[in-house]
């Protein structure tokens, strides 16, 4: 007879990523984890520990901890503007958007018809002199409304609210 302890529950609706994922989506739910993870230091636990635990930077535990401190919730609360600004400005992107959707890699002596991700970073190190890795280039692009396509081209999202 199996014992309530041997017992392990499984899920099989969706993955731990995704589920993890979830928690960054709701601000409600990430202020939840990182008060939970507050009243956890609070009981005595290490912030290493709870970081290797959860996957997280035992230092983001430690700012949060900090922010409670000096704030309550609302300093576990997600601050806008975090993280490394655009070495392109919002003009430059709105070119970059308008580029895409509304000319041809010809005009600017390319042998493509469509614009496709290496053109486009192409284009923007002559036009900007600015360089960008692959992934760094359709995260960009993602934000201005614009996905790739298979191996064909670049597209306009359908529902696209950028800049």
């Amino acid at each position: 007879m199996t014992s309530l302890i041997d017992t392990v529950l499984k899920i099989h609706r969706s993955e731990p990523k995704d589920i993890k994922k979830l928690l960054s989506l709701n601000e409600d739910y990430a202020v939840g984890f990182r008060l939970y993870l507050v009243y956890l230091i609070s009981l005595g636990h290490s912030s290493r520990e709870l970081a290797k635990f959860h996957d997280i930077s035992f230092k983001e535990i430690t700012n949060w901890v900090h922010r409670f401190e000096e704030e309550g919730i609302s300093g576990l609360k997600s601050r806008k503007g975090r993280g490394r600004r655009s070495a392109l400005s919002s003009d430059q992107l709105h070119r970059v958007r308008t580029l895409i959707l509304e000319e041809k890699p010809e005009q600017y002596g390319f042998t493509n018809k469509r614009w496709t991700g290496p053109i486009l970073a192409k284009w923007i190190k002559d036009e900007y002199g600015v360089e960008y890795q692959k992934a760094q280039l359709y995260r960009i692009l993602a934000n201005i409304g614009i996905t790739f396509k298979g191996q064909l081209s670049l597209i306009e999202n359908d529902e696209s609210s950028y800049i």
